[in-house]
């Protein structure tokens, strides 16, 4: 497997991860957590797209920028729970 497979199988794990703690964490109804794991996985992706635009090498593993790519993952994650906190 070579380096860019492993972080894209790496980031999907995390990002799943993060969603789904979230939603433990927060709770809400069970269709809930599919905003959040998809909410991770964009907000993920978007990090670590702006990590490597902005060639932010602090905590890097391979060619995955976790620290930019975490931060994105939960800025997105409150972002929906604020969003769906204030629907009404």
């Amino acid at each position: 497997m070579n380096g860019t497979a492993a972080g894209l199988v790496l980031g999907f794990l995390l990002s799943t991860a993060y969603g789904s703690g979230f939603h433990v964490i927060m709770g809400g109804p069970a269709r809930r957590i599919l905003l959040y794991v998809l909410a991770a996985w964009i907000g993920f992706g978007l990090g670590h797209f702006i990590g490597d635009l902005l060639n932010i090498s602090i905590f890097q593993l391979g060619t995955l920028h976790l620290l930019t790519a975490s931060i994105g993952a939960w800025i997105a994650l409150l972002s929906s729970w604020w969003l769906v906190a204030h629907e009404r």
